[in-house]
């Protein structure tokens, strides 16, 4: 049988320069792991894209595919986009996917892809209790939610 397809997308915040220690722990948890990363984390990365690639078995994703161009990666079974910088929150939920690591998740809600957002440790969680910063694997929950009913009225349709 097959191994479950897991896409693990890394925005450009600091644990994103641990990202292999991520494909190694998907890989042991019995995911077949392909890594997607934003412009700037692969520039982080960029004299080590080959061994990520190696690492993964997979093409590591980090611009759209042109006209005619294979992308590459098998169809995802689920996503975890970590860390998720505020940018890139706040983009993705505007509907802004000018980056192929936005494009992908913001598809997968369309597409019934179980995808999980987690932002990365900031200064805004710097003072917080123990156990209250995002990313716990206890917190993650697919982000599809229905879409809104048609009887409700929405500010924007008044």
């Amino acid at each position: 049988m097959a191994k479950p397809v897991l896409y693990l997308i890394a925005c450009a915040a600091g644990p994103a320069q641990y990202i292999d220690d991520g494909v190694r722990a998907a890989q042991a948890a019995g995911w077949d792991t392909c890594l997607i990363l934003s412009p700037t984390a692969v520039g982080w990365w960029a004299s080590r894209v080959a061994e990520l690639g190696a690492l993964t078995g997979h093409a590591v994703r980090h611009r759209y595919t042109v006209p005619g161009e294979s992308g590459g990666l098998p169809k995802a079974d689920a996503m975890l986009v970590a860390p998720l910088t505020t940018t890139s929150a706040c983009k993705w939920a505007a509907g802004i996917t000018d980056t192929v690591a936005l494009g992908i998740p913001a598809e997968a809600v369309h597409l019934g892809v179980p995808d999980s957002p987690r932002r990365g440790p900031g200064a805004t969680y710097a003072n917080s209790p123990p156990g209250s910063t995002p990313g716990r694997p206890s917190e993650c929950r697919p982000s599809r939610r229905p879409p809104p009913a048609p009887h409700k009225r929405h500010w924007f349709n008044r």
